[in-house]
């Protein structure tokens, strides 16, 4: 997409929604505050304004339309519930700004699509976050990927085996529902569908089973993939919310011709198995890019931060634009339909 770069003077952001996820991006607003000014906050809940990590004399709205119209941003990031998602990048695209977005960017596949034309129309444009991407341990199998350290990757499995009691579902009423929130798939697991994509290549064909075992919610809080890839490899991926008595694991194992690889941890955060036929620089990386962590959501956000302000710049190529994001909502949405109609669910998706 053509567009004037955001040259001489800090680029202007502005936070919609000021709930959980918005102390990561609070905090990277502020690790880049050279690049980053932070002309204003939105919230319709006043508590949520009180959020620990806005900063003293921050601007703060309940309308998204007038912190727009007053503060003049060059850019809103969306920290809402993800079914808002759709309706306020559609919104903020129509004020002619731009837009970035947590995952997932919506919780239905035609709402995704409108989001990246309502922003194309615009000319604005559209980021969706996915700071998992940026781990040094996955940066180091996403290069061991695109240089066929593995040969021909024969088996691929995931687990991402975490809790949410139901005190967690019960603090906030869109938790847990279909409308605003999706299922331990949509929303917790979300950034390991997009591994699936990104890391390995294009999906052929998803077969799911879902099942709510446990906790009072409308979606599932536990399921099970197996994957089909375009290039053969297979796979699957286990998902539960219901891990006692705390977040246990999430990983990722990769089985090829020439290597074997496994990620794991609470967030794929250790290099657990590292092992290649050839011998490669990054193989001396792979002790310093583990890292201990106490939060399922790394570290990324600064560094993705990072890459927006570039592209803003006119310096980078997005990250994950838009288009990016909806390969992994396409993902979710194969997986629904399997595990709604029993049936494997063959990809693209009708666009």
């Amino acid at each position: 997409m053509t567009m004037n770069p955001i040259v001489d003077r800090p680029i202007r952001i502005a936070l919609l929604g000021t709930g959980r996820i918005a102390g990561k991006h609070l905090h990277a607003i502020a690790e880049h505050g050279e690049e980053l000014e932070l002309v204003g906050v939105c919230d319709v809940c006043p508590e949520a304004l009180k959020h620990e990590s806005i900063p003293e004399g921050t601007p703060v709205y309940d309308d998204l339309e007038t912190m727009v119209l007053e503060t003049k941003p060059d850019i809103v990031s969306i920290c809402t519930p993800s079914g808002m998602h759709p309706d306020h990048a559609i919104r903020c695209a129509a004020l002619g700004v731009h837009v970035m977005t947590e995952k997932p960017m919506a919780t239905r596949w035609q709402d995704g699509l409108d989001m990246v034309r309502a922003c194309d129309d615009a000319g604005v444009r559209l980021f969706v976050v996915k700071q998992n991407r940026l781990n040094a341990t996955l940066q180091l199998l996403k290069r061991a990927v695109s240089e066929n350290r593995f040969g021909r990757i024969h088996m691929v499995n995931i687990n991402v085996f975490w809790t949410r009691p139901q005190e967690y579902y019960d603090a906030a009423g869109w938790r847990g529902t279909w409308e605003h929130d999706g299922g331990a798939f949509m929303n917790q697991a979300s950034h390991y569908i997009d591994l699936l994509d990104w890391l390995v290549g294009p999906v052929e064909s998803i077969h799911a089973m879902m099942a709510t075992r446990e906790r009072d919610i409308e979606v599932e809080d536990t399921g099970v993939l197996n994957v089909r890839w375009r290039s053969g490899a297979m796979g699957s991926m286990n998902v539960t919310m219901l891990t006692y008595p705390k977040n246990l694991e999430g990983s990722i194992t990769i089985l090829g011709e020439h290597g074997t690889v496994r990620i794991g941890g609470v967030a794929v955060n250790e290099i657990q198995e590292w092992s290649f036929a050839d011998e490669h620089p990054d193989d001396s990386s792979i002790r310093d890019a583990s890292y201990e962590t106490a939060s399922v959501y790394g570290y990324g956000h600064s560094p993705y931060y990072h890459n927006v302000i570039e592209s803003l710049r006119g310096r980078a190529e997005a990250m994950t634009d838009g288009r990016e994001g909806l390969k992994s909502l396409e993902l979710l949405i194969a997986a629904y339909l399997s595990a709604r109609d029993g049936e494997t669910t063959n990809l693209p998706l009708e666009y």
